[in-house]
């Protein structure tokens, strides 16, 4: 079996409301933004704005107005 020490990985508090607020703008989601909103809903101590800002991000992504790309 390999290592079970995994480093956990932890955000800025206002890692998603920065998230929220930078990518309409870029009109993309990144891989660091990926990371960032994966680690995020993994950590399970999001607050309802949050939950609702990440869900409003997926129904962007959905309808077209955001792109997902393979660059930082």
């Amino acid at each position: 079996m390999k290592n079970a020490n995994f480093n956990k990985i932890c955000l800025l508090p206002s890692a998603i409301s920065e998230l929220f607020a930078e990518v309409p703008e870029k009109g993309k989601i990144t891989i660091t933004d990926r990371y960032g909103l994966k680690a995020a809903l993994l950590n399970n101590t999001l607050s309802k704005d949050e939950e609702d800002s990440i869900n409003r991000l997926l129904h962007s992504v959905r309808q077209g107005r955001l792109k997902i790309v393979d660059e930082l």
